[in-house]
């Protein structure tokens, strides 16, 4: 077990929100374990409690706490994506049923945000070249899905 991990707080569909999220990343990604209520917990004997699981190789909690609480923007996950195809792989997926934001951002339909990120855009961003980093910092305050070429070409 990592010694820090992110808890995702959801009203009832941690389970179905970390089978997605798996689905969306595949590869090391994976359900860990499935915790469920005793007669004693709120939310029923034998539904989920809790999903352990893992994405791309980091480990996270998904709990179902009710609908006392939601994600909002102050708190994002961000994704290095090696290039174009993985920006607009994750990008579809996500937007199905959630919605596109700005710069890159997005809400997925269980409203956590993500940051989809090229690989290019921080290298471009923290380069030597500081009227090239001008450049693309405009060029990606324009966009929704962050565009690969557009920002190199900037």
């Amino acid at each position: 077990m990592q010694k820090i991990r992110p808890c995702l707080w959801f009203d009832d569909q941690a389970e179905d929100a970390a089978e997605f999220y798996v689905s969306v990343f595949g590869g090391d990604s994976r359900i860990v374990e499935v915790t469920r209520n005793t007669d004693a917990a709120p939310g029923g004997t034998g539904t989920v409690l809790t999903v352990e699981f893992v994405l791309a190789g980091q480990e996270y909690l998904a709990l179902n706490g009710g609908p006392h609480f939601h994600f909002s923007e102050a708190v994002s996950l961000s994704v290095d994506c090696a290039g174009q195809e993985e920006v607009d792989r994750l990008w579809a997926r996500f937007t199905e049923e959630g919605e596109e934001s700005m710069c890159g951002w997005l809400k997925d339909k269980y409203g956590l945000s993500w940051q989809v990120v090229p690989r290019a855009l921080p290298e471009l961003l923290s380069g030597p070249d500081r009227a090239r980093a001008d450049r693309a910092m405009k060029a990606m305050m324009g966009m929704r899905k962050l565009d690969v070429r557009a920002l190199l070409d900037a």
